[in-house]
């Protein structure tokens, strides 16, 4: 999946989060006040080293981590979630979230079992709600944490 058209189109890889690049990621900020919106780097990291369906990655730009996304795709299942996207507040505002994004969905769909992919977010995160809604996620209602679930089917 590509970017909307007429979108900044940053190039950025998604490395697996490992021994090499975890140092990095727990040093990614997010501003004051998005820091409700998502749980911390680290929470992340240990959930992933004890969670087997969760898929932690880097994001990288120009040879830096500049951001974290984590998601599940079970074997048994045809939805991946989407369950963790930051971008440290000094990238933030260059399009790095968007091709993260992209490039996330990009991953998903090379698995042909996955049919949709979901996200939830805190309704009142406005920025993330654009983003998502960019690419075509459509929000289904609350769930049980009062997060706003919203969902992409994958085309094929």
């Amino acid at each position: 999946m590509t970017p909307p058209s007429g979108m900044n189109d940053q190039p950025i890889a998604l490395e697996a989060a490992d021994k090499g690049n975890r140092a990095a990621i727990l040093e990614l900020e997010l501003l004051p006040e998005q820091q409700e919106f998502v749980a911390s780097n680290a929470e992340s990291l240990a959930e992933a080293r004890h969670d087997d369906e969760a898929i932690a990655r880097a994001i990288v730009a120009a040879g830096r981590v500049v951001g974290f996304l984590m998601y599940s795709a079970p074997e048994d299942d045809d939805e991946a979630i989407i369950y963790r996207l930051m971008i440290d507040r000094r990238e933030q505002g260059k399009g790095l979230g968007r091709a993260a994004v992209a490039k996330a969905l990009e991953e998903i769909a090379q698995l042909s079992r996955i049919h949709r992919v979901s996200i939830c977010y805190e309704p009142e995160n406005e920025a993330a709600r654009r983003l998502y809604a960019g690419f075509g996620f459509v929000e289904q209602g609350l769930d049980e944490d009062d997060e706003m679930i919203a969902v992409l089917e994958l085309g094929g």
